[in-house]
């Protein structure tokens, strides 16, 4: 049961290279499908969040992530009778374009990438699923629907946007420069993203010692259910018994905020009545918590940001993780017969940004591990152990 103002499948702007129906599923389900089956969705299980992938294996992977990201849109989805498969389908796919060893990577092959044009995820992302996944005879990429496409460039600079629509008249970066939304699902799925990766950077920054629940009573989001949870289950309260109490106060500030982002959402949208899903696109963002909540979610964000993110063994690692990606994009660059092959260069690049836009294509196709052995491998230091 379809809102008026969600994606329907039928009425699908399309993929870049006609094909016919499939008999049993919805253009969105093979989407969801297709990603599901692509090389870089795999990757994702060895390319980390916050902790890198040698540090301990109980932490998030981008791969967790990502299924994490999916469960809560997909609830969230059926609430506001949003399209389920669709939502499903940006969530999995949203991280496709990750470097290893998370925002440290992305910031170092971004700098490496300065001169040719820099390097930003949700682009990269894209270009996964565009040009870089080799699976049909027909095309390059998955060919994925204009919808599904449109829910993975979530930011894009204006130069960036000029560029893809250059290539594509009118496709998915013409939002940016018309300052349009992007569809309900493509909405739901940013803010799905930021619910999970706040909820589970807390879990994980607990486990790893890095923060403490101590800390975390500063923070108005995760006290008030902590001190819930406690009321009602007293037994909680004792030292052995920390683990509970953190899973059963996420769990209920998880659920807090997904029954917000349903209530702010269905309210937003009973009073804008968008007649159809192209008509949500012209209005300010639909899908969002309301005010109150916004504000609590910015403190817990502050909080990560200075206790966790910031935390001087993150920053560690982050320096060595970034070392490590400069060194891989030098040695490449000295040496781009080394690399395995790659895509034709883009067409009308001038033959140096070519070669860099590949061996950024390499880099960031890497997993946490391979990444460190081949920086072992060419430089003979072992930076990541």
């Amino acid at each position: 049961m379809l809102a008026a103002y969600a994606c329907d499948p039928l009425h699908s702007r399309g993929r870049r290279f006609a094909e016919p129906p499939a008999p049993t599923r919805t253009d969105f389900q093979r989407d969801r499908d297709r990603i599901v089956h692509a090389s870089a969705f795999r990757r994702l299980v060895y390319k980390t969040q916050v902790f890198l992938n040698h540090e301990g294996d109980l932490f998030r992977t981008r791969l967790t992530h990502s299924l994490e990201v999916a469960q809560l849109g997909r609830s969230i989805a059926r609430a506001l009778q949003l399209n389920e498969d669709l939502v499903e389908a940006i969530a999995l796919a949203h991280d496709l374009g990750h470097t290893p060893f998370g925002h440290a990577g992305q910031d170092a092959l971004n700098a490496c990438m300065t001169p040719f044009g820099g390097f930003e995820h949700n682009l990269q992302s894209l270009r996964v699923v565009d040009v870089l996944e080799t699976r049909y005879p027909q095309f390059d990429g998955l060919n994925l629907t204009f919808e599904t496409r449109e829910g993975i460039l979530k930011h894009c600079s204006r130069a960036n946007a000029q560029a893809l629509i250059a290539q594509e008249p009118g496709g998915v970066a013409q939002r940016f420069l018309e300052r349009t939304q992007p569809s309900l699902e493509a909405q739901l799925c940013n803010l799905a993203d930021e619910i999970a990766y706040n909820a589970h950077d807390i879990d994980d920054g607990v486990r790893s010692g890095l923060i403490t629940m101590a800390q975390l009573e500063e923070v108005p989001l995760f006290e008030s259910h902590r001190r819930a949870t406690l009321a009602q289950y007293p037994h909680l309260g004792d030292a052995s018994q920390g683990r509970r109490l953190l899973y059963e106060t996420i769990r209920r500030m998880l659920s807090q905020q997904v029954y917000d982002v349903i209530e702010a959402s269905a309210a937003a949208l009973r009073l804008a009545a968008p007649a159809h899903a192209d008509a949500a696109r012209l209005l300010p963002p639909m899908v969002g918590f309301s005010s109150a909540m916004r504000e609590q979610s910015q403190v817990l964000k502050s909080f990560l940001l200075r206790n966790l993110y910031r935390h001087p063994q993150v920053m560690h690692t982050t320096g060595q993780a970034q070392q490590v990606i400069a060194d891989l994009f030098a040695a490449y660059m000295d040496a781009p017969h080394t690399m395995p092959a790659r895509p034709a260069p883009i067409h009308g690049d001038q033959p140096e940004v070519s070669v860099a836009r590949q061996v950024a294509d390499y880099i960031a196709g890497m997993t946490d591990r391979f990444a460190s052995r081949e920086h072992a491998r060419i430089t003979g230091l072992q930076l990541l152990a």
